[in-house]
């Protein structure tokens, strides 16, 4: 993976700015730390951080090709898992490869078929080409947002980098945030509105999207989008289905020239990943695959089990390891470290975040790239195939807000009165709410339920899937890790996303289709185990870190923070003995101690970035 930047701009002449364009791909050096580059022009400055997987003599970028009497220039972030088909179409229409990047095949994909080459990719994917011919920069981010790309236009110009970070970078560009940046934050973070960029005149373009800037202006479109069809499979069919693209899509994105290992948890997910992984390095007589799990110190003596948490992972982790011979690394954390990198968490993602499920990923990520560049993980299956809460308990089902976020009440409260007028939390996650529901992609003749089931999976689609996709991009890439997400090959999201209802939770289980896919490739204990998310600390040592932090912050007179809540209130709950709020008010993993640490990324963030607040 690698970090792009680039600014347009049809008055000035940029030929000479690349010390502003170096500027904001340092930003990003991070993502891209084995080189970089610039390509400069009369209107056009383009960036490049890298972080080599792939032939690493051959891909460097920007990347510049000529047909005929024109040029096209490349910054890409991402991969392309079927480069060789690729490849074999162009060159049989007569292109010439100089090396065996995806980035070459990318880039003579577009000088082949224009903006329509994205419909041939299967990868992740954030690029900007410069074409010359037309004049003109094309920009496009993959259909569903696993690597990120932000824009921020101007009267006759435009900045882009892979994080905000790049274009807070630009001396034109000052870190403000108006009362819609801040509702962003307060009604609906650690999640956020499709393409909202938080600081003022910040975008994103938003997942299946792409953008053409040219003097006549800037035009975004969706160049994919789910479609809801019948579908017409039977059971047998339908399981037989999914295991054949979910193998295809693993065994695809095991090619790299560096090192690869997989994310294990013991839960179904990986296990299915690292399952077909070990059984493809075994055909090919490659060593055993290195897995990599994540625990906390103390958790064996302080876990405690709940609804969204039944058990530990550390039993399950062994049986699949044992069970497929990997060579197995468990990563123990500090709860001290936990809470002091939060920082760290909050300056990978240019914005708060989930708390200590980010910086804990930000130190797991670390450790694994002391020997690994490329990881394979098990995210987005949950939203897929309905494994969280929400998707069966008829509380959570006929909630009218997403139903991830409901405590909408109990985030009011935190706010400051000037704030809460301003931000009107309940007001903004209604409409962002109601937006989305608007968007779903009905299908006739579906009853009440199965159209409302559709809803829920589309809201997690577009916004929680995203949301842990950003956590993930942000994290491992602040580390130099690239982390691959097999199950979000648009071929199995397409298929699986037609999958009725009754079908999906085949057995009456969460995820029931793919344990039946799965069958005879994970050991039944694993196969029918009940879900359990991303492990947590539950160490109360992790939870007087973050009080103590927050007591401190609450205690500094200019702390920016401050302006923006309730201090008695969260004072007072700081104060508590116990954990101030049990029930998640984010997700599954976010309760007080997590509260206690956002609102300290929400200072740091404030605090680092200088952020000019206008209410």
């Amino acid at each position: 993976m690698c970090g792009i930047a680039g600014w347009i701009d049809w008055e000035r002449d940029l030929s000479h700015e690349e010390e502003t364009v170096v500027a904001m791909a340092e930003r990003l050096a991070s993502r891209g730390p084995d080189a970089s580059g610039t390509w400069l022009s009369e209107h056009v400055a383009l960036a490049h951080r890298r972080l080599i997987v792939v032939d690493p003599a051959g891909g460097g970028q920007p990347m510049t090709r000529r047909r005929g009497e024109h040029d096209y220039t490349l910054v890409y972030n991402g991969e392309l898992y079927n480069t060789a088909e690729l490849r074999t179409e162009l060159q049989a229409r007569g292109h010439t490869f100089r090396g065996h990047s995806d980035t070459e095949a990318l880039l003579r994909a577009y000088m082949e078929w224009g903006v329509d080459c994205i419909q041939r990719f299967n990868g992740i994917f954030a690029f900007a080409v410069w074409d010359a011919r037309e004049h003109r920069l094309v920009m496009a981010r993959d259909r569903l947002g696993v690597k990120p790309l932000f824009y921020r236009p101007q009267a006759h110009s435009l900045l882009f980098g892979s994080e905000i970070k790049a274009i807070l970078a630009h001396p034109s560009v000052k870190a403000e945030v108006d009362a819609e940046g801040l509702a962003e934050i307060f009604a609906l973070g650690p999640a956020r509105t499709p393409g909202h960029g938080v600081f003022c005149g910040v975008h994103e373009v938003k997942p299946g999207h792409a953008l053409i800037f040219d003097r006549r202006g800037l035009r975004t479109y969706p160049y994919w989008s789910l479609q809801s069809r019948p579908h017409t499979d039977d059971v047998e069919t339908t399981a037989s289905t999914v295991y054949a693209l979910l193998k295809d899509s693993v065994e695809r994105q095991l090619v790299s020239d560096v090192p690869v290992c997989t994310l294990l948890s013991g839960g179904l997910d990986s296990s299915a990943l690292t399952a077909f992984a070990a059984n493809h390095f075994k055909r090919e007589g490659r060593a055993p695959l290195h897995t990599y799990s994540i625990d906390y110190e103390g958790n064996d003596v302080h876990f405690k089990p709940n609804a969204f948490q039944p058990n530990s992972d550390a039993e399950w982790v062994r049986v699949m390891s044992q069970t497929l011979g990997t060579t197995h690394h468990v990563v123990t954390l500090d709860n001290h470290d936990l809470a002091e990198e939060l920082l760290t968490a909050v300056k990978a993602q240019d914005l708060p975040g989930m708390a200590d499920v980010s910086s804990s990923l930000y130190l797991f990520c670390r450790e694994i790239k002391r020997a690994f560049t490329v990881s394979l993980s098990g995210e987005c299956a949950d939203e897929m195939f309905g494994g969280y809460p929400w998707f069966h308990r008829p509380d959570m089902l006929q909630a009218d807000t997403f139903p991830w976020s409901r405590a909408l009440d109990h985030r009011a409260s935190w706010l400051s009165p000037e704030v809460r007028s301003a931000v009107r939390v309940h007001e903004y996650a209604l409409r962002r709410y109601q937006e989305s529901l608007a968007e779903v992609p009905r299908l006739e003749g579906e009853s009440p339920e199965e159209a409302r089931i559709r809803e829920i999976f589309y809201l997690n689609y577009v916004w929680f899937m995203v949301t842990l996709l950003n956590r993930k991009d942000r994290m491992s890439m602040a580390t130099g890790l690239e982390v691959r997400v097999p199950f979000c090959d648009h071929r199995l999201v397409e298929y699986v996303w037609n999958i009725p209802w009754s079908m999906k939770r085949y057995g009456g289980r969460e995820k029931g289709i793919l344990r039946k896919a799965l069958e005879g490739v994970l050991p039944e204990g694993v196969l029918y185990r009940k879900k359990s998310p991303y492990p947590k600390t539950h160490n109360p040592v992790y939870l007087d870190a973050v009080r103590t932090r927050l007591l401190e912050i609450l205690d500094e007179p200019s702390a920016p923070l401050l302006p923006l809540i309730d201090t008695n209130k969260i004072r007072a709950m700081a104060m508590a003995q116990d954990d101030a709020f049990d029930t998640p008010w984010f997700g599954q993993l976010m309760t007080g101690p997590q509260l206690f640490a956002y609102l300290i990324e929400v200072n740091t963030w404030l605090e680092h970035y200088n952020v000019r607040v206008r209410i």
